[in-house]
């Protein structure tokens, strides 16, 4: 891995952890604009707590050290929150601001996703059989 694709890998991480965390904490407060949001979007006020329970464990996961698999396992559920999120509001009818701020943590998660370094990611092994 060089040392541009660690830089970029880290900075979309750490950005992307920023995003998740701070969206995450502020779901499960339930502040009055995320509720009324979640209403607009047709979906239950409880799932604000799911997802930022959800968010939260993501970020602890994507950031610590080995665990390969709970790492795709975040990165999947990120990019299914935040696709989800992008869908629905494109579907409401929302404004590009409104939409812009699940994009960009969709991209995120792609981009440290996709920079993530060998260490963090699965390792197949093929085992042949005899013949």
């Amino acid at each position: 891995m060089t040392k541009t694709h660690k830089i970029i890998y880290w900075i979309a991480t750490l950005w992307l952890a920023l995003g998740m965390v701070s969206t995450g904490v502020v779901q499960m407060m339930k502040m009055k604009d995320d509720v009324d949001r979640m209403a607009h979007l047709g979906y239950p006020t409880y799932l604000l707590t799911m997802l930022g329970i959800w968010k939260l464990l993501g970020v602890v996961a994507v950031l610590i050290p080995k665990y390969p698999l709970l790492k795709e396992w975040a990165y999947a559920g990120f990019f299914f929150a935040m696709s989800g999120a992008v869908i629905s509001h494109i579907v409401v009818g929302d404004p590009i601001s409104e939409i812009f701020p699940s994009l960009l943590l969709l991209t995120l998660t792609v981009v440290s996703w996709y920079f993530r370094p060998e260490s963090r990611k699965i390792v197949s092994v093929v085992v042949r059989g005899e013949e």
